[in-house]
């Protein structure tokens, strides 16, 4: 038996409780590990409410919230290649496993073993800031030299791509609260203060003729109202808001296989997608560490030390 956080029906913040499970039983390309750090993401709390139908993997009440982790490989399932037990791995629990837990499954093909030199926890990171920003900036296709405003730069995947942005030698101007500007000033974003100016005038100051893309990360009102700098609609790509191809853009492609966690990880260890975490908590200390990101009021990555 072993501790995990969760939620035992759909809801707010009200539902989640801590309670006590078997460690769950790998599947057909599935492995079981002993979690070692867990990534929080707001596609956490979005599952909690019911807002992501399917992704429970069908799994009764109660679930494990989480869906990104790092740790150690205790067993494998069935027709698992390219891994061993003891391996220390990454990767995504795409199958209602939860991450915020002592023990939980990853989906094999969507993990990855982490290479020497690269800690759990930046590891536990990658699968959904890391990848994304190395999907979304390889569907825009800019060349270096290129201007893109992202629409929310502040939290970790906005900082992933901006790092990421940069290292590909594109012009970054980034949208976000008060909070979010010296960290995303420090890897060189021009950044706007959405609260204290008018973005679109501000942005337009910056860039007259329009940029040449728009990576948003916030979605709805906040979408549209940027949508007009962009030098073509095709050119805006969305991480959370699938409406976006109402106005002619495109709703990101992801790509959850090992190559690209490998990817990532490669990424992480040369620099390019160090990624800015400011919070650590036990696992104790769940439901502040899911608070923080879900009341929009944390910068960066915030992760769960869990052993």
């Amino acid at each position: 038996m072993g501790q995990a956080w969760g939620f035992d029906k759909y809801g707010g913040p009200e539902v989640q409780e801590f309670f006590e499970r078997p460690d769950p039983v790998p599947g057909h390309g599935e492995v079981l590990i002993r979690v070692g750090v867990a990534g929080v993401n707001p596609l956490d709390y979005l599952l909690r409410a019911g807002l992501v139908p399917g992704l429970d993997g069908g799994r009764p009440f109660p679930l494990v919230l989480g869906m990104e982790a790092a740790g150690t490989v205790l067993e494998l399932g069935e027709g698992v290649d390219g891994l061993e037990v003891g391996d220390a791995v990454f990767g995504f629990a795409l199958t209602g496993g939860g991450t915020y837990a002592e023990t939980t499954v990853l989906a094999a093909d969507s993990a990855a073993r982490i290479p020497a030199g690269l800690s759990a926890t930046v590891a536990a990171t990658l699968p959904v800031a890391g990848t994304t920003a190395v999907d979304v900036l390889d569907q825009l296709d800019l060349e270096a030299g290129a201007t893109i405003l992202v629409n929310g730069v502040g939290g970790g995947v906005g900082l992933a791509v901006a790092r990421l942005a940069r290292a590909r030698e594109l012009r970054v101007i980034g949208t976000g609260s008060s909070a979010k500007r010296e960290h995303a000033e420090a890897l060189g974003v021009r950044f706007i203060d959405y609260a204290a100016a008018d973005v679109v005038a501000a942005a337009r100051e910056l860039v007259p003729d329009r940029v040449d893309g728009i990576i948003d990360l916030v979605g709805g009102a906040a979408l549209r109202a940027v949508a007009p700098l962009a030098r073509s609609a095709r050119d805006i790509i969305a991480v959370g808001d699938a409406s976006v191809t109402d106005i002619g853009g495109r709703f990101v492609e992801r790509r959850l296989d090992r190559e690209n966690l490998a990817r990532s990880a490669r990424l992480a260890l040369d620099g390019v997608l160090a990624p800015v975490i400011t919070a650590v908590y036990p696992l104790s200390d769940a439901p502040a560490a899911l608070a923080a990101v879900e009341n929009g009021h944390a910068t960066g990555k915030v992760v769960i030390k869990v052993t």
